[in-house]
């Protein structure tokens, strides 16, 4: 009986031995940065061909 609980209170220290940390630590959260544009984009030629186009359309005699 004496080897019983021996065996006993060793599984159970050796649970909660192996049991971890007791708190739980977030992981940091890792910032992904969108690198700065250099000058402009260009986007203003699209309109402004589709209206050059339309103007020329437009006035053709």
């Amino acid at each position: 009986m004496k080897a019983l609980k021996l065996a006993a209170l060793g599984l159970v220290a050796a649970k909660s031995a192996s049991a971890g940390a007791v708190t739980f630590v977030a992981p940091a959260v890792v910032a992904i940065e969108e690198p700065a544009r250099m000058g402009g984009s260009g986007a203003w030629l699209i309109p402004l061909i589709i209206a050059a186009v339309i103007l020329l359309a437009v006035t053709k005699k």
